[in-house]
């Protein structure tokens, strides 16, 4: 019995009243829970479930069944391994320093530090990552794709394992600034060398001056690898139109200038949060390099875009900086795209330098975009392209929107190939994108009208210009942070969320601790590959899966109009990316910046 009670049982009724004791004073009833507490309590149970129950080693995929039976990354993936490509194991650890940053609880910063080791754990011995990590080792990893990757007909990507690293789909970038924010949360020297292995990565991968125009750009992998595929097989061909493009036109894509998923973007972006924060102005040089490569990879006019990647060196008597193909579902063309993201980007590089060579071009590239605009009737003929303006891919020379099929029913027996015909193309990888060409037009007009003493304001501001370590952003799992959050006197503000959405999110939440939403996606099981002989049906080639041989993924309600697919409803699983959005909005309510 502790002194406290054991003094207080043996005082008289007497002795408790004088002492203020007893009955007539009853201690005051405990406050209420405030809206904020209850937000807080049901942001830490449900890090903490994803923590200690969904996570594997603090690594997490893409979606799990409540049960954890299945997990899904953007394949179907062994519960030993974690996913490096957003939504995936590095945006998960934002999310929960975001948490530490908006509660100062140290549960927060402990589920991210779990989660920021997996990633440590997942890190190339180059200093960049992969897609995935396996921690059961190499040999289950190379087992995964050896059978489930090797037969997901629409992921190339993961049909063979290079062994490398990627800067695809922003993994590296992601993790890299998670890296980062964990040196400078508490500058914990277990992040330290990751981190400086991540900058060290990211400089070493960058094309030098002996590649002249490719000096200053990014390959897609890195190391290179020499077996890397240069082509792919064509079963069937006689099923391939003739004239079509086909095959893997420009070999090799990873030694390609890439600008796909935004990898210049990225890279930029990661090192000058670098030069802000740790006033790594050696870094200026990397970054200087990489916009010129980009202006410099724009095309003559009047094709003046860019493609989804160029070639970094002469090929095949194709001069280095020609527009160049990648996966047999992306031509040798331009990338309408690519070519909107770039001019973007040009936008950011005037503001961080203040130099209008960056906005010189950019009214070539608005004109030929102007010129090749979806046919009137395109969505009467093909409902896939409802909402979009621009056909993906246009091809050099002629300016002719070229539109990607595919035919088969597998990856062993069928290919993809690339014609005029805007009808019957993929679901999975889309034929049309949504070019706001006006957007583009007014941001250009704005900043070309500035004078000459608004730019010199603006570019004092600029995070390049930054003469002392500076403070990144509270929060990076709300909404990307971008070039304009970075600059001196931004504030990243969070969105506005109502009580009645809390309290949406306290209910869902429940006493499982955990969210579920529709899985975007399931799988077919590996079963083996696929049969070789010619399917000549039409069931697969505007379905994100083929046959039952198939590991690529496709949504629940929409497969293939064949047996034995049978559409039903999208099951619940715990979906990250959903977890995260959750996560960031309780957050945004706790720890509001307005």
């Amino acid at each position: 019995m502790q002194r406290r009670t054991f003094l207080g049982a043996t005082l008289s009724p007497v002795a408790l009243a004088a002492c203020g004791g007893g009955d007539d004073n009853p201690p005051a009833p405990p406050a209420p829970p405030t809206a904020q507490g209850i937000a807080v309590d049901a942001l830490k149970r449900a890090v903490a479930y994803m923590d200690e129950e969904v996570s594997y080693r603090g690594g997490y995929v893409w979606s799990y069944s409540p049960d954890l039976t299945q997990t899904f990354g953007e394949m179907e993936a062994k519960r030993t391994m974690c996913w490096i490509q957003p939504p995936g194991t590095p945006s998960v650890g934002n999310v929960f320093l975001d948490a530490y940053h908006a509660t100062g609880d140290e549960r927060f910063y402990q589920a991210a530090e779990r989660t920021a080791l997996a990633v440590v754990a997942a890190q190339h011995a180059s200093g960049g990552w992969n897609y995935i990590h396996d921690f059961a080792g190499e040999e289950s990893l190379k087992h995964w794709y050896e059978t489930i990757g090797k037969n997901g007909w629409r992921l190339e990507e993961f049909q063979n394992y290079y062994g490398n690293a990627t800067f695809d789909d922003a993994g590296t970038a992601v993790a890299s600034q998670l890296m980062l924010r964990m040196w400078l949360e508490k500058k914990d020297p277990r992040f330290e060398t990751p981190l400086n292995r991540a900058i060290d990565f990211i400089r070493q991968a960058q094309f030098g001056a002996e590649l002249g125009i490719a000096n200053g750009g990014w390959p897609q992998r890195f190391p290179h690898y020499a077996g890397s595929k240069a082509s792919m097989p064509q079963p069937n061909p006689e099923q391939i139109p003739a004239g079509a493009h086909a095959g893997m036109e420009d070999g090799d894509y990873t030694l390609h200038v890439t600008f796909n998923d935004d990898v210049m973007g990225e890279n930029i972006k990661f090192l000058t949060m670098c030069v802000l924060a740790l006033g790594r102005t050696d870094l200026l040089d990397n970054i200087t390099r990489a916009m010129e490569c980009m202006r410099a990879m724009q095309q003559p006019a009047p094709q003046a875009g860019w493609s989804l990647q160029h070639l970094s060196r002469e090929t095949n008597g194709r001069p280095a900086g020609a527009a160049a193909g990648a996966r047999t579902y992306e031509p040798r063309s331009l990338a309408t795209h690519t070519t909107q993201t770039n001019i973007q980007q040009l936008f950011h590089y005037f503001t961080l330098t203040g130099d209008r060579k960056f906005l010189a071009r950019i009214p070539e590239a608005i004109a030929w975009l102007k010129t090749v605009p979806l046919p009137a009737d395109a969505i009467q003929r093909n409902a896939l392209l409802s909402g979009r303006t621009h056909a993906t891919f246009i091809e050099l020379d002629s300016n002719e929107s070229l539109y990607v099929h595919r035919y088969g029913s597998n990856i062993h027996n069928g290919a993809y190939f690339a014609d005029k015909d805007l009808t019957n193309t993929l679901s999975h990888y889309s034929a049309g994108r949504s070019i706001d060409i006006a957007g583009l037009q007014k941001r250009y007009d704005d900043l070309s009208g500035m004078s000459d003493a608004a730019v010199a304001e603006l570019v004092a501001r600029s995070p390049l210009k930054a003469t002392q370590p500076t403070a990144l952003p509270k929060f990076f799992g709300i909404r990307e942070v971008d070039f304009p959050d970075l600059f001196s006197g931004a504030k990243m503000t969070t969105p506005v969320v109502p009580q009645t959405e809390v309290d949406t999110l306290v209910a869902d939440l429940g006493t499982k601790n955990y969210w579920t939403a529709p899985v975007p996606e399931v799988v077919n099981p590996y079963r083996g590959d696929g049969p070789t002989a010619p399917y000549t049906g039409t069931a697969y080639r505007s379905k994100h899966v083929g046959d039952i041989y198939d590991t690529s993924p496709y949504p629940a309600d929409n497969p293939p109009d064949i047996a034995p697919y049978v559409k039903r409803d999208k099951p619940q699983f715990i979906v990250t990316a959903d977890v995260i959005r959750r996560i960031g909005r309780l957050i945004a309510f706790v720890s509001p910046v307005v």
